[in-house]
């Protein structure tokens, strides 16, 4: 993924518009790389001689200093989870991008090695940008990845292990037939980017590579026998108007009827198949699920949600340029994204960093086909510490209850709330379409009759900051159906100024009739990431409260609808410190 560029936390909305109009009357189709980015060549090379622990993560994937950005490659190869991610050695913004590389056996505590790839040759020379990992038949993994070329194309590249017996797969060579796949005619080289996993199926490989054609995303379908040698094929996988450049495509198989995840190359009756899609223009994702029409190398996505800017989402927050595997040791498919910061880029240069990965997800196809269901990744539980446990505690209106005996600031929360009625739940209007819009006008403060409820995280004591994630219920135009709204709202959550703090929020399309609801939060100083409804709608916030840090946060459950929740039972967990990218020897 191209990332000369994140989002203005002081202008976001005029810089979202500017970006529209210059994507949406670009004329140059085959000119040099797209340079809407914002860059900042003062700050690329200025080495972090210090680290503030101030928002610094606990339990997050992070380098020890220094921006991140896009996960890539991951993959599991003989006995070790592999993870290379966007990096800049030099400084705490975008640039000198290489390819960083950690490895671990859990998912959890991981090890750092020296880069696998920096620009070196013709076919790389101005950038390694993303790409994905593929394990060949004898198990020879493979990276494919984005060059930028001497001419500032974006051409496909592939790097193999120098020594395939080394499970920690420490040095990648780049052979000299690259690039592999050349943009051609028709083909934008400015927007040509971050080949996929690769799939097999009637004697080819076939990657997809992200595009655009004017307003419409694209992604271009490849096919190879050798994996060296790769064919464009007539006509795109799949595209969609007015969406723009579709950056870190992913295309796998999941199950209709399990959880457990699919090889990459799974086909069959029993099978869905996954488009997701990240937004150059708007920095965030959407997905599809759908049937993948391989006799005619085709997806056609089901008519079950939309497709385009207003689609599903793997995550409705702070959560981009993400990346699925499989793990074939506990057969599931494995999430990873980048949550970016929301403060701005000279915070991020005097704290000495910028960028986490969020915690990595099990994803599979939910039971009514229709979306994905994520959950944070089993092994996270090894990292719980003290247990706090409360059960049938009340919440009347304009309540709150402290959640104490925990580390507030690094925590992770599990907690299913009840309702005796839904019978005074608001109307739901059906102008209503845009989450976001919908909590920014109704936050936690304002009363409603079932909701909003749910946690303050991150709270001061008296409440001055606070970042709460909560639900608020309305009666659909059926009376026995029901809307739910999401939210993990910022806007309160730092006295600082000049940061983004958007009210995030999503629906949840669930099943009321128990009369429970679950949410899960993942609290880590500077990132809330929550699960609603065992991982139907998500949300990642990053926040940068003042008065809420370490020993000083709080967390609270809370009420402010009419009608009385109960927590049927909470349980929270400090969170204790994993190895994060200490260096192997």
């Amino acid at each position: 993924m191209d990332f000369s560029w994140f989002l203005p936390k002081l202008s976001a909305l005029v810089c979202y518009l500017l970006l529209v109009i210059a994507t949406f009357n670009s004329g140059d189709e085959n000119g040099a790389v797209e340079a809407r980015h914002r860059i900042y060549p003062e700050y690329q090379t200025l080495h972090a001689d210090t680290v503030k622990k101030a928002h610094r993560t606990g339990y997050h994937f992070q380098p020890p200093k220094h921006w991140i950005n896009d996960p890539n490659g991951p993959m599991h190869y003989k006995g070790w989870y592999h993870l290379f991610y966007q990096y800049n050695p030099k400084g705490s913004v975008w640039g000198n991008i290489v390819w960083a590389h950690s490895v671990s056996k859990d998912l959890v505590n991981w090890q750092a090695l020296p880069p696998a790839l920096s620009p070196s040759k013709p076919f790389d020379i101005n950038g390694c940008w993303s790409g994905s990992a593929t394990i060949l038949p004898g198990n020879r993994p493979v990276i494919l990845y984005t060059g930028i070329d001497t001419k500032n194309r974006q051409v496909q590249n592939y790097a193999v292990p120098a020594n395939a017996s080394d499970p920690h797969l420490r040095e990648w060579t780049k052979p000299d037939n690259n690039p592999i796949v050349d943009p051609g005619p028709g083909v934008n080289s400015s927007a040509f980017r971050d080949p996929t996993t690769a799939w097999f199926e009637d004697g080819h490989w076939k990657i997809l590579v992200g595009g655009r054609v004017k307003r419409r995303g694209m992604a271009y379908l490849y096919r190879s026998r050798d994996f060296v040698h790769w064919t464009k094929a007539k006509h795109p996988l799949h595209s969609a108007p007015k969406t723009g450049m579709w950056e870190c495509p992913d295309f796998y198989p999941v199950s209709k009827s399990s959880a457990n995840g699919l090889d990459t190359s799974a086909l069959g009756q029993g099978v869905k198949h996954v488009l997701k899609v990240s937004l150059d223009l708007t920095r965030y994702e959407y997905y599809t699920v759908g049937t993948y029409h391989q006799n005619e190398d085709r997806y056609v996505p089901d008519n079950t949600s939309a497709d385009g800017w207003s689609g599903l989402r793997y995550d409705y927050g702070n959560f981009y340029a993400s990346k699925t595997f499989f793990d074939p040791v506990k057969k599931r498919r494995i999430l990873w994204g980048w949550a970016n910061e929301s403060d701005a880029v000279q915070s991020d240069v005097q704290k000495g960093w910028a960028g986490i990965q969020a915690i990595p997800r099990k994803i599979w196809l939910d039971n009514n086909g229709k979306q994905l269901l994520q959950l944070p990744v089993e092994e996270l539980e090894t990292l719980r510490g003290r247990n706090v446990h409360i059960s049938n505690v009340k919440l009347n209106k304009s309540e709150n209850v402290e959640i104490k005996g925990i580390t507030a600031a690094q925590v992770d929360v599990d907690v299913v709330f009840t309702f005796s009625s839904l019978d005074g739940a608001e109307q739901f209007d059906s102008s209503w379409v845009n989450a976001q819009d919908l909590c920014g006008e109704m936050g936690s403060g304002v009363p409603g009759n079932v909701g909003p409820f749910g946690l303050l995280t991150l709270a001061s004591e008296h409440l001055e900051e606070f970042t709460p994630v909560f639900f608020r219920i309305f009666k659909g135009d059926d009376q026995k159906e029901h809307k739910v709204l999401m939210c993990s709202d910022a806007r309160g959550s730092s006295l600082k100024s000049g940061l983004y703090k958007p009210s995030f929020a999503g629906f949840v399309d669930v099943d009321l009739s128990d009369g429970k609801i679950s949410l899960r939060s993942l609290i880590d100083h500077s990132v809330v990431e929550s699960f609603g409804a065992g991982g139907k709608t998500c949300i990642t916030s990053r926040v940068y409260p003042t008065l809420a840090v370490f020993d000083n946060a709080r967390l609270f459950a809370f009420n402010n609808g009419t009608e009385t929740i109960t927590i049927e039972t909470l349980d929270a967990w400090s969170m204790n410190r994993p190895v994060m990218n200490q260096a192997i020897e």
